[in-house]
Order: C-alpha cells, then structure tokens, then sequence
C-alpha cells in the first residue's frame, strides 16, 4: 500500500464462507479480549474507591473527580499523588505503587488489543495479525503501526494478562480495607 491507496476491500463473501473453519480460534481471541476489557474495567473502577479514601469523600465525589479526569493515567496520577501525601506507612504506599504499575502493564496490552486493526485471512476465515493504530517513527522511516502476528505467543500473553489482571482484582479488594484502616488511625501504622 503506497501513502495514496487504500487497501483492498476484504473479500466479505469469502471471509464468511471461510469463518465456519476457524471460529474455535477467533472465538478463543475474542473471549481473551473481552476477558482482558471486563478485568480491566473492574480494576479501573476500584480506583474510584481508593480515591474515595484518600480523598476522605463519599463515592459519588470521588466518583466525579475520577470521571472529570479523561483519562487513566490522570486518574492514576492523582491517586499516585494523594498518596504520597496520605500514607504514611512505606510499606502501604510501596504496595499501592505496585498494584498501578502492574495495573499500567495491562494497560498497554489493553489498549493495543482495542485500538488496532485485525488482519483476517480470507481464505480460512483466521485473524492473523494485528496492526497497531500508532504511527512509529525511526530515524529514517514514519510506518503506521506495529504489526504482530496472532500466533500462540501472542494467545498465551493475552492468556497471561487476563489472568493478571484478574489477580490484581483480588488484590486490590485485599488492600482497600489495610487502606482504610491506615487512613482512619491517622496514618498511624
């Protein structure tokens, strides 16, 4: 493709006679992107509720300034920032900080996975690659976006992100309550 033509036009007739014969594998890929979306969801919204607590506020203040905030790395900052200033046990605030840098780790998974194109195979029907909707830019080139294939060490790292992001669910409902209760003694480990 040359910077003045678009790509062909998937061949839709093609594409859906083939889907029968790789639908196991396209619906194993979908399940692991929405089971990476839904676990990252639910993780960014129990921030709210850590924001709740530093903030020393009820959920539907702390609701808005989370939702006044555009985005996750703000929402994220804030937190980051209001802790620093509300906890006084190291240990606590070194957990908090661990619990947003593996969350920002998902992240990046995340949003690659939501913010690409999907190559299908019109032939089998089979997603073979993705490509990045970032342009890159080196020293002698501007591409848009990072191709990566769909292979099995792509699934096992969705596989792997999905499943972390689901252990950071579980920790955060672990740390909230230690939270509350720093924050409730007045810092006071």
């Amino acid at each position: 493709m040359t910077a003045n033509h678009l790509p062909q036009k998937p061949d839709f007739a093609a594409l859906e006679a083939a889907a029968p014969e790789s639908a196991d594998r396209r619906t194993t890929i979908l399940s692991l992107i929405g089971g990476l979306v839904f676990n990252w969801s639910n993780n960014e919204s129990l921030f709210i509720y850590v924001l709740m607590l530093l903030l020393k506020a009820d959920q539907a203040t702390a609701a808005i300034v989370f939702a006044t905030l555009n985005t996750t790395r703000a929402r994220l900052d804030l937190i980051q920032r209001l802790a620093r200033i509300r906890i006084t046990d190291k240990a606590l605030s070194k957990e908090l900080d661990r619990l947003i840098d593996r969350f920002n780790e998902g992240t990046h998974i995340r949003n690659e996975l939501n913010h690409c194109m999907y190559t299908v195979d019109n032939t089998t029907g089979a997603i073979l690659h993705t490509q990045s909707m970032r342009l890159v830019q080196t020293s002698s080139t501007l591409r848009f976006g990072e191709i990566k294939p769909m292979d099995e060490a792509r699934i096992r790292e969705m596989s792997d992100a999905v499943r972390e992001m689901a252990r950071i669910n579980r920790e955060i409902w672990d740390f909230m309550p230690r939270l509350e209760a720093h924050l409730q003694s007045g810092g006071r480990s």
